[in-house]
């Protein structure tokens, strides 16, 4: 597929277009509006059909679960290996679509790692995340961003009062929910590591505030995201904060997303899976 249409996509799913404006340019470059909605169903996400780990698992104990956020009660799905043993809390932040079957999977695919996963829907104070994926992006462009960080953080305090938490917890976040995790890490001194997929960067003057370790997964055409790199990593060194920084070139934004066959690549997804793993088992275990 033509990269240009690719890359489209890509401003729209960060949100940087809303519905109207995404369909006129993906005809234009497709031709036509009948080509354009042709090209929709490979372009959009389907959510249910690339589920690694089940739901109902048996390995697994799923719950919804609800907890005190700042704008409210925050719904969340949490997902941990059967069993008693005190866990580590890892909170997993989805994308601008919300809380999905994919992000669920993601989840379940962390607890089975040995970790008390939680992924909390940030639009729960706005009545949580719809079906239609456009109305989500839509419903995100609304959050605050000092109230969406607050009740993230609120997260990492749920897990850690958690009768089987171990007291540790990280954040694995992903395009939107990466740019989030990026700002936990910099509001927050309780959290041990921190995992932004391709997510965009604070502001390098807040970087000193930043107390977790990092590990920094970017996409080599995601040149969007990535023309924030170097200010960040100036400031991370400056600031002497324990980060590592790797580069998928080749890869997309969103190069994670299985659900996405036009923009995953396995590849990078595998090898930055492995790290992301092996990462959190070091600082938190």
């Amino acid at each position: 597929m033509d990269k240009k249409i690719i890359d489209l996509y890509g401003e729209y799913s960060r949100g940087l277009l809303d519905r109207r404006e995404f369909i006129k340019r993906l005809s234009l470059l497709a031709g036509t509006t009948a080509a354009a909605n042709a090209l929709l169903p490979i372009l959009e996400k389907n959510y249910g059909h690339a589920a690694t780990i089940p739901k109902d698992d048996p390995r697994l104990i799923e719950e919804y679960i609800s907890y005190s956020g700042e704008s409210g009660d925050m719904r969340a799905y949490l997902s941990r290996p059967k069993g008693t043993a005190k866990l580590p809390g890892v909170i997993v932040i989805h994308e601008n679509r919300g809380l999905n079957p994919h992000i669920e999977d993601v989840t379940r695919r962390i607890a089975l790692e040995g970790f008390l996963a939680i992924a909390p829907d940030a639009l729960s104070p706005l009545g949580g995340t719809p079906k239609e994926e456009d109305k989500a992006i839509a419903l995100i462009k609304k959050l605050d961003t000092k109230k969406v960080t607050a009740n993230y953080i609120a997260a990492v305090k749920y897990l850690q009062s958690h009768s089987q938490s171990t007291g540790k917890v990280g954040v694995v976040g992903f395009c939107w929910g990466g740019a989030v995790a990026n700002q936990i890490a910099v509001h927050s001194s309780e959290v041990s590591a921190v995992v932004p997929y391709y997510g965009r960067q604070p502001d390098p003057k807040d970087v000193p505030k930043i107390k977790a370790s990092l590990l920094l997964h970017y996409a080599g055409l995601d040149e969007a995201i990535n023309k924030g790199i170097p200010a960040f990593e100036e400031a991370l060194k400056k600031a002497s904060v324990d980060y590592k920084i790797y580069m998928y070139e080749g890869a997309n934004h969103a190069f994670n997303n299985d659900t996405n066959p036009e923009r995953y690549n396995k590849d990078a997804a595998d090898l930055a899976w492995k790290r992301t793993i092996a990462f959190l088992k070091e600082k938190l275990k």
